[in-house]
């Protein structure tokens, strides 16, 4: 389980950053709360950050559910690629919206092939 741990704490670390360049975003270009509308380099960081968050509720328990019915450390592997690859979709979102493509779809790969960890998982127990 501590593989899984360290890939929860990853995960929780590349939200931080996705969250921190969203808040400094909000700052440079004076977008007070509430209101998320802005330049367009304001709501590509607003984006990425929404995005990470709807992503990352999937990810944390089918990371633990194959870690506890399958194997830690092919969740910590598939769970390492999801967190490359949300990197990566965030980096590339920065660049330009049309880059983002990518890492989404790194990310999407592995958040599948937790769900059928999970799922292949839970049938053999």
């Amino acid at each position: 389980m501590k593989y899984s741990a360290w890939i929860t704490i990853a995960s929780l670390l590349m939200y931080i950053w996705t969250f921190a360049k969203a808040g400094k975003a909000r700052g440079i270009y004076k977008v007070s709360a509430p209101y998320s509308d802005g330049p367009p380099e304001f709501l590509v960081a607003q984006r990425v950050q929404a995005n990470t968050v709807e992503q990352i509720i999937i990810f944390i328990p089918l990371l633990w559910l194959t870690c506890l019915f399958m194997d830690d450390r092919l969740a910590a592997l598939l769970g390492a690629i999801w967190v490359v690859g949300r990197v990566i979709y965030a980096l590339g979102y920065y660049k330009a919206p049309e880059k983002r493509s990518l890492g989404f779809g790194i990310s999407s790969l592995a958040a599948i092939g937790l769900l059928i960890t999970s799922i292949v998982g839970l049938i053999i127990h």
